[in-house]
């Protein structure tokens, strides 16, 4: 960059599970370009991620992924401040690529590396929507996570509940194999939702402990269990009203968790993101339910970045930046990374 220009301009990377993807991002809350290509159709036919073919695609893509970015953002490699990865969580040969690619990059053009935890990336997705405000708390839903994280200041998280078995995401997949929707399932059983009732009355698991954990294994479990009672004794159920059941028994339990989190944690914004952060009906519910609650905003991570994007991973690349949180060559995938990485962290 020239010496007058005050830009900053990271080339993000992201490559955890089956999205490879490439941004550049402007001062952390400016898209310049994010460049996604999916592999949804490749896995449908598994029924779920497989984590080789996964891999394999990152390796064919990540180079054009690199190309169209930096073209679409009329930018060059001499422009940018530097290059951030997410190096974990997520599958490790997956991960591996885009780490890999991005300590290239760095390399070669004597760039800066930042390393990003993939869980904090979809958290400061909420960056294009509005500044965020410390205190906050985030929910984050996705496949393969369901927490409550409280951010007492800029770069530092604590994990203040967490899923004990499957996350939110994973049991919409699964009971969306059961229903006959293929791969990612979320989108379908939400709209099925709308269209039914909560007749079936499924558990609410841990909704009374007095903890901030979540459990969806015994919902799950229950929503098959119905299913295959019904198929053995000849019976139709109502797609939608399943739907909605189960829906209904998810959004339930990670609203009342919430409510009662930001009543220990008061806040000034509750930042709902990950994949399932796109479910309309735990945007309504929360959109209900936080009106309720003074001086805590609702701030949810925008449609199109509620999945895995780089655009979220150069959104907290930025920060990550202003605090010198810099890797070297020996950086590598960590498929288990959790929060204990960042700087100053809550303890």
């Amino acid at each position: 960059m020239s010496p007058t220009s005050k830009r900053n301009l990271i080339l993000a990377f992201e490559s955890s599970c089956d999205e490879t993807s490439v941004a550049v991002i402007e001062d952390g809350h400016q898209i310049l370009s994010n460049i996604v290509a999916t592999q949804i159709k490749s896995h449908q036919r598994f029924g779920g991620v497989v984590p080789e073919v996964a891999s394999r695609h990152h390796i064919e893509e990540i180079t054009i992924c690199i190309k169209d970015a930096l073209a679409e953002a009329n930018v060059t490699y001499d422009d940018l401040d530097a290059v951030a990865v997410t190096y974990g969580p997520g599958l490790v040969g997956a991960l591996l690529i885009g780490v890999t690619a991005a300590k290239t990059v760095a390399f070669a053009h004597h760039l800066p590396l930042i390393p990003v935890n993939h869980m904090a990336g979809h958290i400061y997705a909420a960056r294009y929507v509005e500044p965020i405000e410390f205190p906050a708390m985030a929910l984050l839903v996705s496949g393969g996570h369901t927490e409550l994280v409280y951010m007492p200041a800029e770069n530092q998280f604590e994990i203040i509940g967490e899923t004990r078995d499957d996350a939110a995401g994973e049991a919409y997949d699964k009971v969306g194999r059961v229903m006959g929707v293929n791969y990612p399932a979320g989108k379908t059983v939400d709209e099925w939702a709308h269209q039914g009732h909560d007749t079936f009355n499924f558990p609410r698991a841990m909704d009374k402990d007095d903890n901030f954990d979540f459990s969806f294994s015994g919902l799950k479990s229950a929503f098959i269990n119905t299913t295959h009672h019904a198929d053995q004794v000849g019976e139709t159920l109502n797609k939608h009203d399943l739907a909605a059941s189960f829906q209904q028994a998810v959004v339930d339990v990670l609203a009342d968790k919430t409510l009662r989190a930001l009543k220990q944690y008061p806040v000034h914004q509750l930042i709902l993101a990950g994949g399932v952060a796109a479910n309309h009906g735990l945007r309504e519910r929360l959109d209900a339910e936080l009106a309720a609650v003074p001086g805590t905003r609702l701030v949810k991570a925008p449609l199109k970045l509620c999945g895995d994007n780089a655009a979220m991973i150069g959104a907290f690349a930025e920060v990550a930046y202003r605090h010198q949180v810099f890797a070297d060559a020996t950086l590598n995938a960590d498929p288990s990374l959790e929060f204990d990485w960042v700087a100053d962290p809550v303890k």
